[in-house]
């Protein structure tokens, strides 16, 4: 693509990048097969090609409408056509940084400010977060319909966590608002890596990923969570002190994806960037841990496998997963492999409607998404429905009687309960 941006952006950090971004696209389309909005809407403008093409409008100079802003607004940042596209463009950092441009350009509604500044307030502070929620569950069913299907009727038991006991430590990214919702995601982590010699650490001063504001348009709000993470973390990551750790695991793969991309995003902090680098390379995902632990999990299972009935299970592969971190098959396996029957999920790469605040901005779409989604996950009768981001679990739940589950929770249980 020939692309000819305008001064205001062209010799900037993120013009710069966003011009080489464009280049690589090719026009050919198949982004839109993939693209959960085109597929609903059936609008070019709300496909990754059409999108594309009105961000190069705006970083080329022309003035953003509302309009503009809306087909922005729309984009899941699912990412699926990241995957897809084999010319390798980088659309989620696109829109990233056009959507910062249009931010500037178009004034937002006072009611929409409103509701952006809130979410930002609230999801990110976990005391905050907790005691909206304990509030929310009181009331529960005195709200609206559509408003109740976001709120969990309860928290999860959060179990046991083990001591420290094992020479070798990881630190884990306790999350927002995961250890409000369903805090055992976390403790049966530390459970299971117990099992296999590791000793899973909670940093208390670490905070939100940062993923909510930045993608909220709130970018240095969002690094600046991210300067405070590499704070709390770096005590332990330094390869230079003796209680050093492994890594850092990642039990929901939306703050994951953020994680591992620390390095990218405070690449021009001159007091941050070679932290943030160190800390991108110790994330990991719990299914690489655990992939790379295969020989010590696997005999674990074989002890149980003969003494436990085996459950049908569908695993929802979250978009940050599959897209945004690539792996893809990893979790699949340690299911199968531990004895559980994992159902053939069709269509599996389009995105449930959770994506962040997208549930609560964009509610038509994301509805009608979660809805298409809860059919295929139960067409084929699964005993449980497992998901690996916390986002999609709580998102999930709305739209089902099933119980959802992170898949280390069943993981667990298996153990646990033998």
């Amino acid at each position: 693509m020939q692309t000819n941006l305008a001064d205001l952006v062209k010799d900037t950090r993120e013009g710069k990048e966003a011009d080489a971004i464009l280049r690589t696209c090719v026009h050919c389309g198949f982004c839109l097969a993939t693209c959960p909005t085109y597929q609903l809407l059936d609008d070019e403008l709300d496909s990754p090609r059409g999108r594309i093409y009105l961000m190069k409008e705006v970083l080329e100079g022309r003035v953003a409408t509302q309009r503009t802003q809306l087909h922005l607004d729309r984009c899941l940042t699912c990412r699926a056509c990241e995957t897809a596209c084999p010319s390798g463009v980088r659309y989620g950092k696109l829109i990233d940084i056009c959507r910062n441009v249009v931010e500037k350009q178009v004034e937002r509604s006072v009611k929409t400010k409103i509701v952006r500044y809130t979410l930002r307030q609230i999801l990110p502070n976990l005391n905050v977060f907790m005691v909206f929620l304990r509030i929310g569950q009181a009331v529960r069913s005195l709200l609206p319909k559509e408003i109740r299907g976001l709120i969990p009727s309860k928290s999860r038991n959060a179990g046991i966590w083990p001591p420290a006991r094992h020479k070798r430590k990881m630190l884990v990214l306790d999350g927002c608002v995961q250890p409000s919702i369903a805090p055992n995601i976390n403790t049966a982590t530390a459970r299971i890596l117990d099992k296999i010699g590791i000793s899973l650490i909670k940093v208390e001063k670490e905070n939100c990923c940062g993923a909510i504001s930045y993608h909220l348009n709130a970018q240095q709000e969002g690094l600046d969570y991210m300067r405070h993470n590499i704070d709390a973390w770096w005590p332990y990551c330094d390869n230079n002190v003796a209680h050093g750790v492994e890594a850092i695991v990642m039990t929901a793969s939306g703050c994951g994806v953020t994680v591992k991309e620390y390095g990218n995003y405070l690449i021009n902090d001159p007091i941050y960037s070679e932290k943030a680098v160190r800390i991108s390379e110790l994330t990991k995902d719990i299914s690489e841990i655990l992939e790379d632990e295969a020989e010590q999990l696997i005999p674990l299972f074989s002890n149980v496998e003969s003494c436990t009935k085996r459950s049908k299970l569908a695993f929802h592969s979250p978009c940050t997963l599959q897209h945004g971190l690539q792996i893809n098959g990893v979790v699949e396996n340690i299911l199968t492999t531990a004895g559980f029957d994992l159902i053939f999920v069709r269509d599996s790469h389009i995105c449930c409607g959770s994506a962040g605040t997208y549930s609560i901005l964009q509610p038509k779409l994301s509805k009608q998404l979660l809805r298409n989604k809860i059919k295929i996950l139960e067409s084929d009768k699964p005993d449980q429905i497992v998901t690996a981001n916390i986002g999609c679990l709580a998102h999930l739940q709305s739209g089902t009687s099933l119980i959802i589950k992170h898949w280390i929770e069943v993981l667990d249980e298996k153990l646990h309960n033998h």
